[in-house]
């Protein structure tokens, strides 16, 4: 089972530990060797492909707080390519030579990387059956991919009635006649009753509108890896 990761929180955890690492050498000092102890045990399921496993080292080690080696963005991200996790390899990837350039042990790698990931990434942005990631939408459970549905009334929050702008809900309207006394009138529009049947829903509590579950767009991301391949297509095979 794949890992499924909150990338803005990864990255942020990972520029977080990569920042302060040099002013905590002092204070963590003995924590290093778990560091150190991490980094073997992902490389070794590198080696022998067992990158669901190196995958959740990783996360672990970014969790952890720890001072992040440097190598370690670009080793993320050929695990996260290898789980076709192409959107998120490519951020850590590119976080990588952000932070070592030129210079980077895993330089040459990171450029063949690259190059490798152009191919499934132009597929995702291509794609109109997975979100941005490249996780597949399914369809929204609430309006069953109409878009649309009658649910409870917005405007009026299902009340059914609004309060009158005019008399700001009081029913009367006052006046300043020409002796500067103040005079009160019911209100015209509603009646002296303070509200209005509400213009939406016309009192019956419900609307039909853009659904609020998928904002309209009759579906939502999943947790599923988008092959790119309609369920017709895979009904038929």
């Amino acid at each position: 089972m794949s890992f499924k990761f909150h990338l803005p929180l990864l990255l942020l955890g990972f520029i977080f530990s990569l920042t302060y690492s040099q002013p905590l050498l002092g204070q963590i000092g003995p924590n290093l060797g778990q560091t150190d102890h991490w980094m073997k045990s992902a490389k070794a399921a590198i080696e022998r492909s067992d990158y669901e496993t190196a995958n959740s080292i990783f996360r672990n080690l970014i969790d952890s707080g720890q001072p992040l080696p440097e190598e370690m963005p670009y080793l993320f991200a050929e695990t996260l390519f290898q789980l076709k996790q192409y959107d998120n390899s490519a951020n850590f990837l590119n976080k990588y030579l952000e932070l070592t350039g030129f210079t980077g042990d895993y330089y040459k790698g990171a450029q063949e990387l690259q190059q490798r990931l152009d191919g499934p990434l132009k597929e995702i942005k291509e794609c109109q059956l997975c979100d941005r990631r490249g996780y597949r939408y399914k369809t929204c459970f609430t309006c069953e991919g109409k878009r649309q549905i009658e649910q409870d009334c917005n405007y009026c929050k299902a009340k059914g009635v609004v309060g009158c702008s005019r008399c700001n809900g009081s029913g009367m309207i006052t006046k300043v006649n020409i002796f500067k006394i103040v005079e009160y009138f019911e209100c015209e529009r509603c009646a002296g009753k303070g509200r209005l049947t509400c213009p939406v829903c016309e009192g019956s509590l419900k609307e039909v509108s853009s659904c609020r579950t998928c904002s309209g767009s009759g579906k939502l991301s999943s947790e599923e890896l988008c092959d790119h391949v309609a369920e017709e297509a895979h009904e038929h095979k």
